[in-house]
């Protein structure tokens, strides 16, 4: 696969839309400028962002920024590495605020024995708690996975039993054979800074076997800048690279990518269009 986009970032003068599907707004790495910030991404073509909870409290402010910013939208849930901490009324409130408006999605949620903050008997408990509920109230769920491929897996297949999956693989650097089974029962997979990184080509070659009516991307900012910004605080404005890259590695052009993954979001979301 064609492996230029690295050189030459492309300056693309066509008007497009990008849509940022995994950011975190309310991050303190925001808070002095985050005016400035969704300025950028709108002077880079980002559309509309969706702002992801990991808390009670930092879904409560996704929705306040949901209501601040026309662009804004907000996902609601209790990440795995915060579930020891959730009080007994967090994830009440997590299904009360999932009926507003702007709340367009269940998450994030999932399994991480990387930090292993949380006993993994508990992770698993919110786990089937966010894949129930997003068939409940009818909004997509979205998957935090690290270090715990297998274990994921197994668990979306039990709710696949249910029926197809309505959800996202986020920030996803899982193997082919994952991918390929999440597609397979519903999924979407999203692609971030990762993807675009120097040595990561085992990951641009998942991301070419994704089918491009199931691609989406993210910047999961602050945190996995892209290259050629790697090691500094990313923004929803950089999802540009990422963009740029999958456009390389499907072998289409910047516009078509962009028009797919931006379509996809807002299908899958029920953004207004």
């Amino acid at each position: 696969m064609p492996s230029t986009w690295f050189e030459s970032l492309s300056g693309n003068s066509v008007p497009f839309s990008l849509i940022d599907t995994h950011c975190h707004l309310d991050a303190e790495a925001f808070h002095q400028d985050l005016t400035e910030v969704l300025q950028r991404a709108a002077d880079n073509g980002v559309e509309q962002l969706i702002t992801i909870g990991i808390t009670r409290e930092t879904s409560e402010a996704a929705v306040v920024l949901a209501n601040r910013y026309e662009p804004v939208f907000a996902v609601v849930g209790i990440q795995p590495n915060y579930a020891q901490d959730a009080a007994p009324d967090d994830w009440d409130r997590i299904v009360e605020l999932a009926s507003h408006p702007n709340v367009v999605g269940i998450g994030e949620t999932g399994l991480d024995r990387y930090w292993d903050f949380a006993p993994l008997e508990i992770q698993r408990d919110y786990f089937v708690r966010h894949l129930e509920f997003s068939r409940v109230c009818r909004k997509p769920f979205i998957v935090h996975c690290r270090e715990a491929e297998a274990d994921v897996l197994k668990m979306l297949r039990a709710d696949f039993a249910n029926g197809p999956l309505n959800g996202i693989m986020h920030s996803f650097c899982g193997d082919l054979a994952m991918a390929a089974e999440c597609v397979a029962m519903g999924m979407h997979i999203s692609f971030a800074g990762m993807v675009t990184f120097r040595k990561n080509d085992e990951l641009r070659a998942v991301a070419e076997t994704v089918p491009l009516d199931r691609l989406l991307i993210e910047t999961d900012s602050p945190y996995l800048a892209p290259h050629p910004n790697r090691g500094k605080r990313n923004e929803p404005a950089w999802v540009r690279h990422t963009a740029e890259c999958l456009a390389d590695v499907h072998s289409i052009s910047f516009e078509q990518l962009a028009d797919a993954t931006s379509a996809n979001a807002k299908q899958l979301f029920r953004l207004s269009q």
